[in-house]
């Protein structure tokens, strides 16, 4: 078994969380994915910061603006990403950004460095299926996970070309929109999973707009994985370099409820 589905076989729903790499500074990352790994996440997902990240609202947006203020280029990314895997060589990490950064030297470059950097899977917000050769066969090549993104406008038609070559999981985003602006309601979320799940073969994680145990609990008892990024965002912007505590704890709070999840159904 891979890293990645190994963190969705273990009987319970995965927690999948998301921080900015290089925010506040590439230095200060290391600490920042070390406290979410202690928290007790199962999947790491290190943005690659970028000029113009369209999916992402205001609190991710400055955190890029932050991370490319500090001096953050790729190769930093790669760097954060090869020692994260020395520190902790069976917690899956997935690199989450958009094309440019990833394509600029060419798809087999990247791979090859996400091969050497312990990266198993790659979430690229503006490749679209359509356009898969810009990236997926190089990442399929190489071993790398190609994990794509479903909507709420993903209807039957579309689904399968959505599902073909993605591997890893299936990111479903619970919203029509961007990043931590709103949350959708419960029952949008479980009809989705459940028309999704009806036709994948992978796992399903549910992201955008969730910011408490609470809400992930809930979705958790419907998804294989639930999603958390733009609160850990929050607390690295007001926390900056000192952020490892608080994003501990919230990861531990976290991972309690959607640990649980399934357990209040039984």
């Amino acid at each position: 078994m891979t890293r990645l589905s190994s963190a969705f076989a273990k009987g319970r729903p995965a927690l999948v969380t998301f921080v900015t790499g290089g925010d506040p500074t590439p230095g200060a990352t290391a600490s920042i994915l070390d406290a979410l790994v202690e928290g007790g996440a199962d999947v790491i997902e290190l943005g690659m910061p970028f000029t113009d990240p369209m999916a992402d609202g205001p609190a991710i947006q400055l955190a890029n603006l932050r991370s490319l203020g500090a001096g953050t280029k790729t190769a930093d990314i790669l760097r954060i990403a090869t020692e994260f895997r020395a520190r902790h060589p069976d917690v899956p990490l997935v690199l989450m950004g958009y094309a440019n950064p990833m394509t600029i030297r060419g798809a087999d470059w990247f791979a090859a460095e996400c091969v050497k950097a312990g990266v198993d899977g790659v979430i690229c917000v503006d490749i679209p299926p359509e356009e898969d050769a810009e990236l997926g066969p190089a990442l399929r090549a190489a071993g790398v996970s190609l994990i794509r993104l479903a909507t709420p406008t993903t209807d039957h038609a579309r689904l399968p070309a959505v599902l073909e070559g993605s591997s890893g999981f299936l990111y479903y985003v619970s919203v029509a929109g961007i990043t931590g602006m709103q949350q959708a309601a419960q029952s949008s979320i479980e009809e989705a999973v459940a028309r999704i799940k009806a036709s994948a073969t992978i796992p399903v994680a549910v992201g955008f707009g969730v910011r408490t145990p609470e809400q992930a609990g809930a979705i958790a008892k419907v998804a294989d994985g639930v999603v958390v990024g733009s609160a850990f965002i929050d607390l690295v912007a007001k926390h900056g370099a000192d952020a490892a505590g608080p994003v501990k704890e919230l990861t531990a709070a976290l991972a309690a409820a959607v640990h649980s999840a399934r357990k209040e159904l039984v």
